[in-house]
């Protein structure tokens, strides 16, 4: 597993430079990686991998969110701090114009007409995205689309 050699490789950095935010945030994506593949019983492949990745990727922006309401500008530092660690185990994410592109292609091989449609549309879209783009940003362009 390439991405797990990798984690190892920088939580020893990590460590050695004694940055207590990289540990913390390492450390908890070995944790939620161990845990999936106990409920699997397998190793995991690169998808769920990158799945992990962006949940734990959206709670600290969810957090984010949060602290920023309550004023706590100081959690809010250590979650972009966590967030910016977690996003470089992503895939390069898809610009607005190549997500617009991909939606327009969906809606044309489902040929979808109506919101109606939706369901049939969204699962292929998100299968095509590969976990490259916001799903709530896809769903917004196919209801312009649809709407």
């Amino acid at each position: 597993m390439d991405f797990e050699k990798q984690l190892n490789e920088e939580l020893k950095q990590a460590m050695k430079a004694k940055d207590q935010t990289a540990l913390s945030t390492i450390r908890g994506l070995k944790a939620r990686i161990k845990e999936r593949e106990i409920e699997k019983g397998e190793e995991l492949g690169e998808t769920e991998f990158i799945k992990i990745v962006q949940t734990a990727v959206k709670q600290r922006r969810e957090a984010m969110k949060l602290y920023q309401d309550g004023g706590r500008d100081d959690l809010v530092q250590q979650e972009e701090a966590e967030l910016s660690l977690l996003e470089k185990y992503l895939p390069k994410m898809l610009s607005v114009d190549e997500m617009k592109a991909l939606v327009d292609s969906v809606l044309t091989e489902t040929g979808a007409s109506s919101m109606a449609d939706m369901g049939k549309v969204m699962p292929k879209l998100m299968a095509a995205a590969e976990g490259r783009a916001d799903g709530k940003l896809l769903q917004q362009y196919v209801r312009e689309k649809l709407g």
